[in-house]
């Protein structure tokens, strides 16, 4: 008999994973001193381990390891497995390599203007949510400046007197043939009202989102900003995007905005 620390040496597994083992099951002790709860492995059980390493370092979990080991599944479920595991290792290596290029682009920035850039980027899913919108449309986006607030002014008057109706303010903005079309609202589930839309905006799977903060008149800046970076980690902006105010203009200083600039996303075709 072995002791678990001989068996561990053996094996080059630590004492902390064959504990975890034995208590999952997946390789239990051949005998445990039932006064002093000391495992002891047979010489034969090294056969199993070398599997279990083996099978955990492919990246399969405990239970398929197990499954694996205990309940003879033959060679075309195990091509189903491993196919399995080839198309997720596959889609880690994709992720670190975004990752990787990141910060490679992030150090390259740095380098060369020698300073940090205070805008995060981040990317995630947008929910589907149905707005009580008000929808305008100009020619240029200029016009849109002294449109927004008023827009979102003349919702709030419909609406306002329904709980929580207000909370969540959102702008979607979608170029057409030669103008912009504005939907300007407050995520709404209330009945239909006259002098409102109720708008559905589908969920996005993926996107990019920043957080301009300060003067409105600059938010045309952290879209630029938020844009190149789409394209520099090989994605295209695709459906309208999104601005949600989290503050805005609640003193009278326009300095004091708070908006998360958002843009669904889809991988280049050339990237």
């Amino acid at each position: 008999m072995l002791s678990i620390g001989g068996f561990a040496q053996i094996g080059q597994v630590t004492h902390r994973m064959l504990r975890h083992w034995d208590r999952t099951g997946l390789l239990v002790p051949a005998h445990t001193d039932p006064f002093n709860g000391y495992r002891f492995y047979d010489p034969e059980q090294l056969e199993r381990l070398h599997r279990i390493v083996a099978l955990r370092q492919l990246g399969f979990s405990i239970e398929e390891t197990s499954s694996l080991l205990d309940d003879g599944i033959d060679a075309q479920q195990l091509k189903v497995l491993l196919r399995r595991r080839r198309a997720e290792v596959e889609e880690e290596r994709r992720t670190a390599a975004a990752r990787l290029a990141d910060v490679e682009r992030r150090l390259q920035l740095i380098e060369g203007k020698n300073t940090v850039s205070t805008v995060e980027i981040v990317q995630k899913p947008l929910p589907a949510v149905q707005l009580a919108a008000i929808r305008v449309r100009v020619e240029e986006q200029p016009e849109l400046a002294g449109l927004v607030g008023p827009s979102f002014d003349a919702v709030a008057e419909i609406i306002g007197g329904v709980s929580g109706a207000l909370e969540t303010p959102i702008a979607v903005y979608a170029a057409e043939h030669d103008r912009i079309e504005a939907t300007i609202g407050y995520v709404y589930g209330g009945d239909p009202r006259e002098g409102i839309e109720l708008v559905s905006l589908p969920a996005a799977g993926q996107a990019f989102a920043t957080v301009h903060l300060g003067e409105i008149n600059g938010i045309r800046a952290s879209w630029q900003v938020l844009h190149e970076e789409i394209i520099a980690r090989g994605y295209e902006p695709t459906g309208p995007c999104r601005e949600l105010y989290l503050r805005a203009d609640e003193s009278g200083r326009r300095d004091e905005f708070v908006v998360e600039l958002q843009q669904p996303v889809r991988q280049s075709e050339r990237s």
